[in-house]
């Protein structure tokens, strides 16, 4: 066992503290709180295993809760593959379903106490000016000339903000704290903002938007979650709700922050992906290069491989990066216990049996999962024309070459032995075609007389399935590309490559889109979204090399 698998998990132990002391009645409520603004993303992944898992262990729930605070960034189908990635990740919540946009009005309300109370404004200054009014990290900020305005004013201007009188950026409503607090989240925050544009669910009943600072942690006690469980980023944040929450002397939730997980060669920034998409670097939030849950879902990641990867990774509040490796392993280690193990050829050579009856044809036994006895055996084609890989023959072959070579033996999988005696090139001096003889008393079996190290795969030309086949690697050269100067320079120019002129055995015309596959030899693959019975197309998931695994083995070996 790795030592990843034992890593400590300090959020559930202090669940447990207070539980065990009768805090909270003895609920544990939380959320998974996204905003409709892009897909989730394989970081979101570690929050939806703590957020829906930590309830699930003590017999709580989770709720989804949209926070639709900005209507200019947000989008119906955003909501809608967002539900579709968590339930595919294999969580639910239920009845509990919420948006943010839900409490608009008692939001609004709130504010209107916090006018009366003193501890909120209505400010002039444009958003150029509030932030060189709000100071810097060694200097404190300088107050608004609005700062002082009466509680009297100040209910009228919010009242006409939200009347819609003045155009967008004109006014805000700010938080009256400290202009000198060390935290700059408290140098008082902006609480709404005018933004005359039609939203989502509400549509123009509202041309004021609460900041998502404002609205994140009365969301919350609204709701009675119990644990408000975020990422580091928002530490320097909860001050901020603190003061909202004791402002208001409402319900107040405790929040715990986590580290988030940052893996290697990926950026998560929803910035940066929209640029990926809008730019058409990528062919869409989709593409299976993406590090979203709709790419890695297409490019054929199991929901239980990303769920363990992120057990493996444990829960802790120090930031680190993580090999996209340890991802990959926990790929294959799913997809061997389950993928049908098939024959395809990705880059054709035609060989002839010339010694095998031209109108013969022989069904072979085939295994489907070794790892699987359940799984059963599958029957294909043999036939005297047979496609293999390129690089399965040599002419001039090097020393431990194993393959096929003129005067050399090897074996063809579930099948005979066959030998080389001679190749057909064309012009160009390249290898086209190669004619062999086999031995029709090996089926599966070695002579006595004779060793041969070599196994190669192959399919009956006359059965073949034409397919297209796509190579993905990594979307990125360096390890972290947010560091880098220009990020995009580090995009890979090889990461996907199209292979069009590749057979597949037959029983794969039957394969549905999202259907797992290990194509022998050559790594594991996902029939793409867009795949047919007459247009076949595969995603490589993962190659079969696997350098975590025998990371695991060393270190094993080690102890």
């Amino acid at each position: 066992m790795s030592n990843l698998d034992q890593a400590p998990d300090f959020i559930r132990t202090i669940v447990a503290e207070e539980l065990a002391n009768g805090k909270w009645q003895g609920r544990v409520i939380t959320r998974f709180p996204p905003e409709p603004n892009g897909y989730l993303h394989i970081g979101h992944a570690k929050a939806l295993a703590i957020d829906f898992g930590l309830p699930a262990e003590f017999g709580g729930r989770c709720h989804l809760r949209f926070d639709d605070t900005n209507p200019t960034k947000e989008e119906q189908e955003y909501v809608d593959q967002i539900m579709a990635d968590i339930r595919w990740l294999g969580f639910e919540w239920g009845a509990h379903l919420y948006y943010a946009s839900d409490y608009f009005e008692q939001l609004y309300q709130w504010a209107v106490q916090l006018i009366q109370a003193g501890k909120a404004y209505v400010d002039d200054l444009t958003a150029e000016e509030t932030r060189d009014y709000r100071g810097t990290l060694t200097e404190p900020g300088k107050p608004s000339p609005c700062r002082e305005r009466s509680v009297a004013e100040n209910l009228d201007l919010f009242a006409r903000m939200r009347a819609g009188e003045f155009p967008d950026g004109a006014k805000t409503l700010r938080a009256k704290i400290d202009m000198a607090s060390p935290n700059l989240n408290l140098r008082d925050p902006v609480m709404y903002r005018i933004r005359k544009a039609a939203h989502h669910r509400t549509g123009d009943a509202w041309c004021i938007y609460p900041m998502y600072d404002w609205a994140h942690g009365q969301s919350d006690s609204i709701e009675g979650i119990t644990h408000s469980l975020c990422s580091m980023e928002y530490e320097d944040h909860r001050p901020l709700y603190d003061w909202f929450l004791d402002a208001l002397g409402i319900y107040h939730p405790r929040q715990i922050e986590f580290a988030r997980g940052n893996l290697s060669h990926t950026v998560v920034s929803k910035r940066k992906l929209l640029q990926l998409v809008n730019e058409g670097i990528v062919a869409g939030w989709d593409d299976p290069r993406m590090p979203t849950l709709a790419g890695l879902r297409r490019r054929g990641y199991p929901p239980e491989a990303i769920r363990e990867f992120w057990k493996r990774v444990g829960v802790g509040k120090t930031p680190n990066l993580i090999q996209v490796g340890l991802l990959e392993h926990c790929v294959r280690e799913e997809l061997n216990q389950r993928a049908p193990r098939m024959l395809a050829v990705l880059r054709p050579l035609k060989i002839v049996i010339d010694n095998y009856p031209a109108d013969q044809v022989e069904q072979l036994v085939a295994v489907n999962n070794p790892e699987d006895p359940a799984a059963g055996t599958r029957q294909i084609p043999f036939t005297r024309e047979l496609w293999i890989e390129q690089t399965d023959l040599m002419e001039n072959p090097p020393k431990k070459y194993f393959r096929l070579a003129p005067g050399a033996e090897v074996r063809l999988r579930y099948a005979y032995l066959i030998k080389c005696v001679s190749v057909v090139k064309n012009e160009r001096g390249e290898i086209v075609e190669a004619h062999c003889t086999y031995d029709p008393t090996t089926l599966n079996s070695n002579p006595t007389d004779r060793k041969v190290k070599g196994t190669i795969h192959w399919v009956a030309v006359p059965f073949a399935r034409p397919a297209e086949i796509r190579l993905y690697d990594h979307l990125f050269l360096s390890p972290k590309p947010d560091e880098a100067e220009d990020w995009k320079a580090q995009i890979n120019p090889h990461s996907l490559e199209r292979l069009t002129n590749c057979y597949v055995e037959p029983a794969l015309a039957a394969a549905q889109p999202g259907a797992h596959v290990q194509f022998e030899r050559a790594g594991y693959f996902c029939a793409d979204t867009d795949s047919t019975p007459t247009q076949l197309i595969f995603n490589r998931t993962v190659s079969l090399r696997d350098t975590w695994g025998k990371i695991e083995k060393a270190e094993a070996a080690d102890k």
